[in-house]
């Protein structure tokens, strides 16, 4: 590789990791522009390849990850799973809730791992793999919350009538935007349950990243 396409790359890679580090926002072609010490024109350029390939997502003027970096990390989220089902089962159990990681591909939202309280005698059942919006249900909320403040949000009776959810973001995790939550049916003392889903968050965000 020439030095010039070497440069294209690492420009190419920073504007990636730029558009990730908006965790949870659109970036805007201006920020991601003064994150990578480039021109706007240049950042433009960046892009056509990234959007052709999936891995990046425009609206306009705006820039998320897109779906193609779910493709080449398909062989990751076994390993997403594993990794967070030891800490959803404690929440899952001391919650007396269903405790579930969700991530956003585009503008839906998706649980990849859910697990269920054995000490309750009913539960929601919260379907790997069902879909919604990200502004509907507390985890895509979650994903957009910003930092400072409190760190978890509450929905309720979405994406699922009757029922109250509370999530928080997982931060920290390059070209992840994910949330980890609970969902129960009727209300929940969100003052008690809120820290414990942040806490639950950020001990996945801490495996992930060691692993």
């Amino acid at each position: 590789m020439t030095a010039e396409g070497s440069l294209t790359l690492d420009r190419g890679l920073a504007l990636l990791q730029a558009v990730a580090d908006a965790d949870g926002d659109a970036a805007t072609i201006s920020e991601l522009a003064a994150a990578i010490g480039a021109s706007r024109a240049a950042v433009y350029r960046l892009l056509v390849p990234l959007s052709e390939r999936g891995l990046v997502w425009r609206d306009g003027s705006k820039v998320r990850l897109g779906a193609g970096l779910l493709r080449l990390a398909g062989q990751v989220v076994p390993q997403l799973r594993a990794a967070a089902r030891p800490v959803l089962r404690e929440l899952a159990e001391t919650c007396g809730a269903t405790a579930y990681l969700s991530i956003a591909e585009g503008d839906l939202v998706e649980p990849v791992v859910t697990v269920e309280p054995s000490g309750t005698d009913f539960h929601v059942a919260y379907r790997v793999g069902a879909r919604h919006p990200v502004g509907v249900g507390a985890a895509g909320k979650a994903m957009a919350l910003r930092r400072g403040g409190r760190g978890w949000v509450v929905a309720t009776g979405e994406p699922q009538r009757g029922t109250s959810g509370v999530a928080a973001p997982v931060r920290g995790v390059p070209g992840l935007r994910a949330a980890v939550g609970v969902i129960a049916l009727g209300p929940v003392d969100t003052e008690t349950v809120g820290p414990r889903v942040a806490e639950a968050a950020a001990a996945v965000a801490e495996v992930l990243r060691g692993r």
